[in-house]
């Protein structure tokens, strides 16, 4: 499905692009993606000479899930001192939260397609468990229990 995209930014930046092409929700919940785009990261990181890399070029980018994906192995990768540091995360549109659906950005575009408030918070529920049993309680933000609510205040609020 992005094939064109990743041979068009190959081109236009000069770069070697590896799409990481991993399991899929429903069938793979949580962390079946996740693992498969940091196991070929670091297959990729530990092979560099193979593939005549600059390590310090090293960049992961991905769009929608593939964002999430991308910062999750970022900040995995951050504290290794055994692999190449990347150089950069590039997010696009990327799927970052989920403790409230109900933010300004949440309401301010929900009925904006493609990915709409209540569609977001589906495929948030079917990545992590697998269905979307509970996706009143989700739109509600019942989901989070009130101490980890305060805890993450700092970052996840309307202020």
């Amino acid at each position: 499905s992005h094939e064109r995209v990743c041979q068009y930014i190959a081109k236009e930046s000069d770069s070697l692009v590896v799409s990481v092409g991993y399991r899929l929700a429903p069938e793979h919940k949580y962390p079946a993606a996740y693992e498969d785009c940091l196991s070929a990261t670091q297959h990729f990181l530990q092979h560099l000479q193979h593939y005549a890399v600059d390590p310090a070029r090293v960049t992961v980018c991905g769009d929608s899930a593939g964002g999430n994906l991308a910062a999750a192995v970022s900040q995995t990768l951050a504290g290794r001192s055994d692999l190449p540091r990347l150089r950069a995360q590039i997010l696009i549109y990327p799927g970052l939260q989920a403790l409230d659906f109900n933010l300004p950005s949440y309401q301010q575009n929900r009925g904006v397609p493609l990915l709409f408030r209540e569609r977001a918070a589906f495929f948030a529920l079917l990545y992590l468990n697998g269905d979307a049993l509970h996706m009143q309680e989700v739109l509600e933000g019942s989901h989070i229990p009130p101490d980890m609510r305060l805890k993450y205040r700092k970052w996840v609020s309307p202020d």
